[in-house]
C-alpha cells in the first residue's frame, strides 16, 4: 500500500505536452518528487474541453479570452471544477501548479494584454483549489514543497 501523501500537480509539468501551444513544461526535479509523493497529474484546460495545440488564453478581469477575443471562461471554469473535484477525491492536501497560467498561476498571471505583462493575481483553478484550503506551490517552490517531506 501506498503512503505517500498524493500531490495534484499540472500534467505539462510531468512532461505531458498539453499546453497551448502543443508543448511541455517539464521539470528536472519529478523523479525526486516522486519519491516523496503520488503524483496526480491535471491539465484544468483540456478538462474543460479546450484542445491542443489551442489559442493562448489570458485572464481579463472574470473572464478568460483568447488574443482575438474569443471567450473560454466556461471551458476554464469548468476544467477548474473538474481539477478540484479530482483533489478531493484523491485526497489532495496541496498541489504544484504551473506559475502564470490564466488556469494555473499563483500569486502572478498574465494581466489579458497579450503582451507577457504580469499582474497581481491567481489563476481560476488556483482560486478553487484556495478555496478548498488546498496549499498552492508552483516549479518555483519545488525546493520548499521537498523541504518539508524532508524533515
Amino acid at each position: 500500500m501506498n503512503n505517500k501523501p498524493k500531490l495534484l500537480i499540472s500534467e505539462c509539468l510531468c512532461g505531458v505536452p498539453c499546453r497551448y501551444d502543443g508543448r511541455d513544461n517539464y521539470i528536472e526535479a519529478l523523479d525526486l518528487l516522486n519519491e516523496y509523493y503520488e503524483l496526480v497529474p491535471v491539465c484544468p484546460e483540456v478538462l474543460g474541453g479546450l484542445g491542443t495545440p489551442r489559442d493562448p488564453a489570458e485572464r481579463q478581469g472574470n473572464r478568460i479570452c483568447t488574443a482575438d477575443g474569443t471567450d473560454v471562461t466556461t471551458q476554464f471554469i469548468r476544467g477548474a471544477e473538474l481539477t478540484v473535484r479530482i483533489a478531493i477525491e484523491c485526497k489532495c492536501e496541496q498541489a504544484l501548479m504551473k506559475a502564470k497560467s490564466p488556469s494555473c498561476g499563483y500569486k502572478r498571471i498574465y494581466d489579458g494584454s497579450f503582451t507577457r505583462t504580469l499582474k497581481d493575481g491567481h489563476g481560476c483553478t488556483v482560486e478553487a483549489l484556495l478555496k478548498k484550503n488546498i496549499r498552492i506551490y508552483t516549479e518555483h517552490d519545488i525546493d520548499l514543497l521537498l523541504a518539508q517531506k524532508k524533515r
